[in-house]
Parts: structure tokens; C-alpha cells; sequence
């Protein structure tokens, strides 16, 4: 009987059966458990073995290899995981891939699924009928899962028969009795064979059905696993064409990795595999040297065992790894943008709610940081690099009491009217496109409020700018001293909020800006009362009086906005959501 076009058709439909199941398994687990996944991802810390662990689970449970990498990726893109932390995740998927390996070893091969596969068709599809979102993704898993299997008795019924094709083995045979040459032959066609179809977990399908037909033996077949070991870093490596410096290292250490293992696996190549031998048989299992059907199980321990070793051989190098990194995918310092242009914002981070986030968290603390920071201290005619400083409040404003000129309204239109407008489109668009969960969408609307403030905070300034400079040299002691009080608090405040964004011990400086947010607030009593007595005393002229009650209360607002975006921005908890109100929140939503 001879295998034609019609059959190799066949092969081919089969696996895109396989892995169009597959996909909608995926797809549908990652929409159950992603947004958990993705939140243990983002807040996990730099253990290495927490990281191994965190990697391991995400792609035993959304069965996929190639989507934890390239959330990783995209991970490291938006600043979420440093390198270290993205190599020991990237660590804990390889072993997690190993899982797909086993469920396909045992229910495809030890357990007929087909007599209940269209039966998990129709019980999938029910569920894809209810209106509970959760049951639906529940109903499209099990269709996807039902959908795999048939695609693989598919695959394994357009496998040609070795009895009624003899002939193909006398076309393989040719490459297999070369010795270790066969090896590296075989182990580069799993390298082809995952890059060409984008799924190792098809490729290992594929490697199962060869073994089972009897087309390879155990040897080759385990070189065609090391082969799509290397094939899988393909597309985390394509991903990260597009993205910057830091999701290249990503993917370049898992690379180095993946090659590493397969390095150190083919010097040790024939005794590891005795080694297998020998543990399988050890399970009850015959030897896959002699039994065609003891193979698929050998090689899912193959698999197994060699990613778990690689990873404990290799997880006490990844400072190292990660250093050589480095040295080949260089720091690439982006162009510097236009000075109304926004510096984080990208379209690639809206891919998930966690990478939206933090770019927007990044893109307003830049807004912060290089804009509203510097207008609000030269507004008052104040030096930053004095708030920095360790000179005391009294000492900053004494040095500085010559105006800036300072034109506000010219430095809001040309460092934040665009940039404040980009970073509320971008917040809809996640809002708008993207499946957020109630903490995430509060998150999003908490960084448009202080977005809001920032804007608020410059309004202000603008306006105490004027009389700050008119009375900045005023012959009047009493109004000078007045207003270069106004400049003390808020250089006090400054200063306190740089030492919160930058400094390791976030609690501390909290704390003082709670109790510098009181003062403000204690501030309009005390200061009204200490007004009315100039006032009477007919210390200072009318026109001051009422300029000095009007900033007065305008300065006190000023330092509450401050800290409120310092807060919301840099804080771990989020005082300002519980102070300002779910109302306000909605408003600005």
C-alpha cells in the first residue's frame, strides 16, 4: 500500500486538529486562571526558587509553554520582572511544559480517549450556552481538551502503517545508523519541526506517534525532544524583535539555557538514557530499548527528568547567566522623544491588564518626575537640586530669592497638556479593551485621578506663582516672610516625596507625609488666625490681606494634592482611593 498526497493531507489536517484543540484549550485556561497567573507573576520576588516555582505552575496549568514565555517577555518589557526574576520563571516553564508530554503519553496512548471525546463535545458545548462568563470558558476548555485528543487519534490513524510501508523505513534508515550523527540529525529536525509548527507540545506529539508506529527508536526519539527543547525559545525570541532591550535579554537567556541543557545532555547522551532505562523498568514498565510501547512513557520521563535536572544544575548560575546577557544584548538607550511626547506609552503593553498598568504608572511618574516636580519648585523659585539636598528648609529659601520668571502656562502646554491627554486616552483604552478585574479598573482609575491632580497641582502654582514673585523681595517683612513661609512647607513637602521615590524604607516617609497632609489641614486654622492679626495690627495693606488669605488656603490645597499623587503613585497602599471617595473615582472613569 503506498502513502500518497491524499494520506500526507490527512497527516497535515490532523495535526492542525491537534493544534487548533490545543490552542482553544489554552486560550480558554488562560481566561480561567490567567489573570491569577499573571497577578502571582507580577508581584512575585527575586527568589529564584519562588520564580522556578511560579513558572512551573503558570504552564502546568495553561498548558502552554510558549504563553508563559511570552508573558514573561512582555513582563519584562514593561519593567515588571528584571532579568533574574524572568530566567528563573522562564526556568520553572521549561518543566512545565513536561506535563503536556505526560497527558498526552497517558490518555493518548494508554487510555482511549476517542469513545469519549464527542461526548465531551456536546457536554463542553452545553456549558459554552450559559451566561455565567466562567461556565462558558469552562465549556470552551473542555471542547478544546475533547477536540486534542481527536486530532491526535486522527494523527495517529494517518500515520502510515510501517507493515504496509515498508518502504518508509528504508528512507529513514539511511539516517539512523550513523552513530551520534543520527542524534544531532534528529535532534536539529525537532528544532525545525517546532519552529516550523510554533508548538513543542505538537512536536512531542508527533515524536510519541514515531515511536509508538515503530519509526525511530528510543535514542532518536529523545533527540528530537532536546531538538524542540531549543525549537521552543524560537518564539520568544521573534516576540522580543519588536520589543526593547530588557524582553531581548529575556529571551536570549532563555536561549542560552535551553542550549546549555541540550550542551552538558549530549556529552552524557547514551548514559542518561540508560539511566531511564533503568528508572522505567524500575517503575514496572519493560525497557524502551526493547518494547515499542514502553516508549512514549520513557520519553515523557526523559523529558521530565531532564528539564527538572538542567534546572537544578543551572539555578545556582543565573547571576552569571544573566550577566553574559547583558554583555551580548547591550542597554539600548531609546531616542530621546520630543518634549511633549510621551516616553512609556505603547500599544504591545496593552496586551495585558498588568503591563497596561504598570506603563501608565511609569508614563505618570515620568509626567511627575521631569514636569510637574519641576514647574511646581521653580514656579516658587526654588532650585530642585536644593530640595534634594540636605540644606535645611529655612537655609533653601533663604539662597533663593530671585525670580525665575517662570512662565507656568507655557510649561504646561509644552511638557504635560499632550502627554496628560495621551496618558487618559491610553487609561480608556485598557479600560475599554481589556478584561479587568474590579481591583485592576480601581487601579486605572486612581492613576487618571492623580493624573488629574497633577494637572490641578500646576493650576495652583500658576496662580500662586504671581503673588510669590510680586512679594518675593517685598519691602514689607511681614507679607515676605509670609510667603517664603508658603515656600518652606512646600519645599518640606517636596523633599519628603523625593526622599519616598527614591529611598528603600517607603514606610517611613509615609508616615511623614501623614502627618505633613494634617498639618495642611491643621495649617488653615492656625493660619487664618495668625492673617487676622496682621490684619488688625495693620502690619500689612489690604491688597496683601487679601492675596495672602486666597494663597493661604490655595498653598495648604497644593500640599495635600502633592502627597495625594505621591500616594497614589509611589505608595504601596492607596490612602487617596479611601480618602477622595469611590464618587470622585467614577467621575473621573
Amino acid at each position: 500500500m503506498e502513502y500518497g498526497i491524499g494520506d500526507i493531507l490527512r497527516l497535515i489536517g490532523s495535526l492542525g486538529l491537534f493544534l487548533f484543540g490545543m490552542k482553544v484549550m489554552s486560550d480558554a485556561l488562560l481566561k480561567l486562571a490567567g489573570n491569577r497567573m499573571r497577578t502571582i507573576l507580577s508581584t512575585m520576588t527575586s527568589n529564584r526558587f519562588l520564580g522556578i516555582t511560579t513558572g512551573f505552575l503558570i504552564t502546568s496549568v495553561i498548558q502552554s509553554s510558549s504563553a508563559t514565555t511570552l508573558m514573561v517577555v512582555s513582563f519584562s518589557n514593561a519593567s515588571l520582572l528584571t532579568l533574574t526574576e524572568a530566567i528563573s520563571v522562564i526556568m520553572g516553564a521549561n518543566i512545565g511544559t513536561t506535563v503536556t508530554a505526560w497527558i498526552i503519553a497517558i490518555l493518548g496512548f494508554k487510555v482511549s480517549m476517542s469513545s469519549i471525546a464527542l461526548p465531551l463535545v456536546g457536554m463542553g458545548m452545553l456549558f459554552t450556552f450559559s451566561k455565567r462568563e466562567r461556565l462558558q470558558n469552562w465549556g470552551v476548555f473542555v471542547v478544546g481538551f475533547a477536540v486534542l485528543f481527536i486530532g491526535l487519534q486522527f494523527l495517529k490513524d494517518a500515520m502510515p502503517n510501517i507493515n504496509e510501508n515498508p518502504a518508509i523505513l528504508d528512507f529513514l534508515r539511511p539516517y539512523t545508523d550513523i552513530g551520534f550523527f543520527s542524534v544531532l540529525l534528529f535532534m536539529i529536525l525537532g528544532t525545525v519541526l517546532t519552529i516550523l509548527i510554533q508548538s513543542s507540545s505538537a512536536t512531542m506529539a508527533l515524536t510519541l506517534l514515531m515511536t509508538a508506529e515503530g519509526w525511530i527508536p528510543f535514542d532518536l526519539a529523545a533527540a528530537m525532544v532536546l531538538g524542540e527543547n531549543i525549537g521552543t525559545t524560537i518564539t520568544a525570541n521573534i516576540a522580543a524583535i519588536v520589543a526593547n532591550y530588557q524582553a531581548k535579554r529575556t529571551a536570549r537567556a532563555h536561549l542560552i539555557f535551553n542550549i546549555v541543557g541540550v550542551i552538558w545532555m549530549l556529552i552524557l547522551f547514551y548514559p542518561f538514557l540508560y539511566a531511564i532505562s533503568w528508572l522505567v523498568q524500575e517503575l514496572g514498565s519493560p525497557s524502551p530499548y526493547l518494547e515499542l510501547a514502553a516508549i512514549p512513557i520513557a520519553i515523557s520521563l526523559f523529558h521530565t527528568v531532564f528539564n527538572i535536572t538542567n534546572t537544578l544544575l543551572l539555578v545556582w548560575f543565573i547571576k552569571p547567566m544573566a550577566w553574559l546577557v547583558e554583555k551580548t544584548v547591550p542597554e539600548i538607550i531609546p531616542p530621546e522623544r520630543a518634549i511633549d511626547e510621551p516616553k512609556y506609552l505603547n500599544d504591545d503593553m496593552l496586551q495585558y491588564p498588568e503591563t497596561a498598568i504598570a506603563t501608565l504608572i511609569r508614563e505618570s511618574k515620568y509626567l511627575y518626575k521631569n514636569a510637574v516636580y519641576e514647574i511646581v519648585a521653580h514656579a516658587l523659585n526654588i532650585h530642585r537640586a536644593d530640595i534634594m539636598s540636605d540644606l535645611k528648609a529655612r537655609k533653601v529659601i533663604s539662597k533663593s530669592m530671585k525670580d525665575f520668571k517662570t512662565d507656568v502656562r507655557a510649561l504646561y502646554l509644552s511638557k504635560v497638556k499632550n502627554i496628560y491627554g495621551e496618558i487618559i486616552r491610553y487609561a480608556t483604552r485598557a479600560q475599554s479593551e481589556l478584561k479587568l478585574t474590579r481591583a485592576q479598573n480601581n487601579r486605572i482609575m486612581e492613576i487618571k485621578l492623580a493624573n488629574r491632580r497633577m494637572v490641578e497641582i500646576i493650576r495652583d502654582v500658576g496662580e500662586l506663582n504671581r503673588n510669590v514673585t510680586r512679594f518675593l523681595n517685598s519691602e514689607n517683612k511681614y507679607i515676605r516672610e509670609e510667603y517664603n513661609q508658603f515656600r518652606k512647607s512646600v519645599v518640606r513637602v517636596l523633599r519628603v516625596i523625593y526622599l519616598f521615590r527614591t529611598e528603600e524604607e517607603k514606610e517611613l516617609y509615609r508616615k511623614k507625609l501623614s502627618s505633613l497632609k494634617r498639618e495642611a489641614k491643621e495649617n488653615i486654622k492656625k493660619g487664618n488666625l495668625a492673617i487676622d492679626k496682621l490684619i488688625r495690627e495693620e502690619l500689612i495693606t489690604t491688597d496683601m490681606a487679601s492675596s495672602l488669605v486666597n494663597d493661604h488656603d490655595l498653598v495648604n490645597d497644593l500640599i495635600r494634592k502633592l502627597i495625594a499623587v505621591a500616594e497614589l503613585l509611589y505608595g504601596a497602599r492607596d490612602p487617596l482611593f479611601v480618602n477622595e471617595g469611590q464618587d470622585e473615582l467614577k467621575d473621573v472613569a
